[in-house]
């Protein structure tokens, strides 16, 4: 008998020292080359970027996978039960590995070889283990990779927390339908934040894990809504819910709710310049990995009107140069909805809808859609579209529709709406998109905060933002900082400027440079307030030549419109190169008393911690953080902005602004009945065409041309392309506002000045104006008139620029 236990005792010991040496080999030949775990320790999960717009509106998602990261702390607990129990119900006592959910899967499986395979086959990985694979190995199937997993798992669990490893699965576990972690895919699946979800929405994301696209919601609805139900018997057999509440929950339908795409507010050029300028600041991993949170300055109810206004009036400059044909065409057969539905939906069309022109007769055009509708284009609808000619002309009259379109066209309309006189059912208007484009920007003059960015007609059609990007002569619209050089260097308002015949050698073989008004007319000596609003090209160059070209670039300088820009008169007449942003920051600095301000488009950037990296504002204020409101002094926050031209300089300017709104080439703005003021500009052959203006708190550029630059037409100008857009934002951005004047230096004096003669006004004089004048510069008598005789050559014989500025 002891014989025999011995030899028993010894057959187990060989055993327990076979199966030690085994181990101890398996655990160096596998556990020699793994992964290092502790790299978990510093993971961060690659988040999106979100960007909201200053009121919180979401504008913008960057990412190259659609994930949000959730500390745990932040998890509903109703999610973490439903993942356990589905996933791992032992997670928090194991240590790592789960010994007896192994022994069962095993049992299972070898009883479902017996019975004859008809069920899948059971895991048994643990999250642990599951975090191991997803984090440090791949996807291989095979007993190697099992067993690196296990160690790798036993490693993780003596290396980090419990609620650590929880966090790391569930923020990187991928889900399906583009969504990596929880928080992602109760957005994509439900359109709810993780605290909105129901207990049945809940128990589906926990179904997910094994494999999300086989219970795809719509697709595989049977297979995903018993999935579900499965991890609501188990949730209540963990005593996490009660088995009614399982029941109810399995009992109801299973919804998709996508998130809706309006929930992004479109700002297709703002968010895109935004993105543009943290991958100059962060890098490409930071912004698409890092889950950063980007509080934007854009305002949306002004980037609406922005965008709205900007196609409107490119429009309507489109619609006045005629017609420039159909989309494609296509036969007309019995099978033409089968043509139709192959044409291509161009980019930019927006809410308008394609047809074919099936018929034609004398009152209308009659059209197909491609769902079969039919309607028609009234020929009230079709006048406008004269045929488009070189050069920006029409051709004749439309007298018919087949003057303009013929059957098998394939053309964009748009509803006619029922405010038309020409409304009725069915009817429809036809449409074209614009080949010519433009900006528009709005400003906080105080700030630089860009509240409205539109860089084009449709983001969809060309990303190219003509606000930031494009680079063009600013024409007369530069006038304005010739004339604040001169009001720092001996001039006045109304101060006379001859308005005659300038012309200057340009050297040996070089001919002569011979600026022009744009009426090609000379007007006598004229007051420094007249010539802007006017917008006298004579009179501006023979200033900028009589105060030096170098004082003129200074300015440019100081206001941040063109850096190294060459001293030749032609530059005086807007003839360098800016960009709309810069123009009109530079405009700002002027109703803002002359204070430097840098144009910004972020707010503040935050960390996926919350903590603040950036903020624009860099200030310091102490007393700003308060609970609430005791009776303390309100707290007195330093201006730290540069005085880059005096005050009552900067006032002067915009008080000649103001009558070009009054009285000069702004006056349709005048309509609005608001104090406004700014400057038109037209380039040479009428290229490019601006308006550039404010309201005491509110900066506005626009501009207007075609991208390969081309001349926009016989008198088209800045004051009948570029005014319109401004006048009509303006208008709508302004209407709850009260009107407020311009704010007045106290060192400023006003004086009733006559129009003409630039001399303190008698009782019965006409056309007077209320001059603004620094102290001690008020004329008692007629002063010397501007009239070249001092001139000195101020072109630089070696290069010849365009002339710049026109209207």
């Amino acid at each position: 008998m002891i014989r025999f236990l011995v030899i028993i005792f010894s057959l187990f010991l060989l055993l327990v020292v076979l199966g030690g040496g085994s181990s101890l080999f398996v655990l160096w030949r596998f556990g020699r080359d793994l992964p290092d775990y502790k790299q978990l320790a510093d993971y961060r999960p690659a988040v999106m970027t979100r960007v909201h717009a200053g009121n919180g509106s979401l504008i913008g998602e960057f990412a190259r996978e659609r994930r949000l990261f959730v500390p745990t702390t932040a998890i509903p607990r109703l999610v973490i039960d439903a993942f356990l129990s589905a996933e791992d119900k032992t997670f928090y006592s194991h240590p790592g590995i789960d010994f007896a959910g192994i022994a069962t899967a095993l049992f299972r499986n070898v009883w479902n070889v017996m019975d004859g395979g008809k069920r899948r086959p059971v895991g048994a990985s643990t999250i642990t283990q599951q975090v191991a694979k997803n984090f440090l190995l791949t996807n291989e199937i095979s007993i190697a990779r099992k067993i690196k997993e296990a160690i790798l798992a036993f490693r993780i669990e003596n290396a980090f927390s419990k609620d650590r490893i929880l966090e790391l699965y569930l923020n990187e576990i991928y889900l399906g339908i583009g969504s990596y972690g929880v928080a992602a895919a109760a957005l994509n699946y439900f359109d709810k934040s993780l605290d909105e979800l129901t207990l049945e929405e809940t128990a589906y994301l926990a179904a997910l894990p094994k494999a999300p696209n086989n219970y795809h919601p719509i697709r595989n609805r049977k297979a995903a809504k018993e999935r579900r139900n499965w991890v609501l018997r188990q949730m209540a057999d963990n005593s996490v819910i009660s088995p009614l509440d399982a029941k109810r929950a399995s009992a109801r339908v299973l919804l998709m709710r996508r998130p809706d795409p309006t929930r992004i507010f479109e700002a297709g050029y703002f968010a895109e310049e935004v993105r543009r300028e943290l991958l100059e600041k962060y890098g490409e991993n930071r912004l698409y990995e890092d889950g950063l949170s980007v509080r934007t300055t854009v305002e949306p109810a002004l980037q609406a009107i922005a965008d709205q206004e900007l196609r409107a009036g490119l429009a309507a400059y489109d619609r006045r140069h005629g017609w420039r044909g159909p989309l494609t065409r296509i036969k007309v057969t019995d099978d033409w909805l089968t043509a139709l539905g192959k044409v291509p939906i161009p980019k930019g069309i927006g809410n308008w809808y394609t047809a074919v022109v099936l018929k034609l007769n004398a009152e209308k055009a009659e059209i197909g859609f491609s769902n079969g509708i039919e309607g028609g284009i009234p020929l009230k609808q079709l006048i406008w579209a004269r045929p488009w000619r070189k050069g920006e002309r029409v051709g004749p009259r439309v007298r018919r529709p087949s003057d303009v379109l013929n059957v098998g066209d394939v053309v964009a309309v748009a509803a006619v709406p029922k405010t038309d006189k020409s409304y009725h059912p069915g009817y429809y208007s036809l449409q074209q998109i614009p080949a010519i484009n433009g900006g528009l920007v709005a400003i906080d003059p105080h700030t630089g905060r860009v509240l409205a960015m539109s860089g084009g007609y449709s983001y969809e059609a060309s990303q190219f933002n003509r606000a930031t990007q494009a680079m063009r002569q600013p024409g007369s619209a530069f006038k304005p900082f010739v004339y604040a050089a001169a009001l720092e260097n001996g001039f006045t308002p109304s101060s006379l400027v001859l308005d005659g015949p300038f012309v200057i050698d340009k050297g040996r073989g070089q001919g002569k440079w011979k600026p022009a008004n744009y009426t090609k007319r000379f007007y006598g000596p004229s007051t420094l307030r007249l010539g802007i609003e006017k917008s006298r090209n004579l009179m501006t160059v023979r200033l900028a030549n009589y105060i030096g070209m170098d004082k003129v670039v200074d300015y440019a300088n100081r206001f941040g419109i063109m850096e190294d820009m060459p001293p030749l008169l032609p530059m005086a007449l807007g003839a360098g190169e800016t960009t709309l942003l810069k123009l009109t920051t530079a405009y700002a600095m002027l109703v803002n008393g002359g204070k430097r301000v840098v144009p910004t488009l972020i707010d503040r950037i935050q960390d996926r911690r919350g903590r603040t990296v950036f903020r624009h504002d860099a200030r310091d204020c102490p007393g700003c953080v308060s609970s609430g409101w005791h009776g303390q002094v309100t707290p007195q926050i330093a201006d730290l902005r540069q005085q880059i031209i005096e005050p009552g300089t900067a006032y002067q300017v915009v008080s000649m602004l103001e009558g070009v709104v009054q009285r000069g080439t702004g006056i349709r703005i005048k309509v609005i009945r608001k104090p406004l003021a700014g400057k038109t500009g037209t380039t040479n052959k009428n290229r490019d065409t601006w308006f550039m203006g404010f309201s005491p708190d509110l900066a506005v550029g626009v501009y207007i041309g075609f991208d390969n630059p081309r001349s926009l037409g016989r008198r088209e100008t800045g004051s009948s392309v570029a005014v319109p857009v401004f006048r009509d934002f303006m208008a709508r951005a302004l209407a709850k506002r009260p009107a407020i004047p311009f704010r007045i230096p106290p060192s400023i004096q006003l004086v009733r000045i006559a129009g003409e003669t630039g001399l303190p006004a008698g009782p019965n004089e006409r056309h007077v104006v209320l001059e603004a004048f620094k102290p001690g510069t008020v004329p008692n008598n007629s002063g010397p008139v501007l009239d070249g005789t001092l001139a000195a050559e101020a072109i630089n014989t070696s290069k010849r620029a365009g002339t710049g500025g026109l209207y």
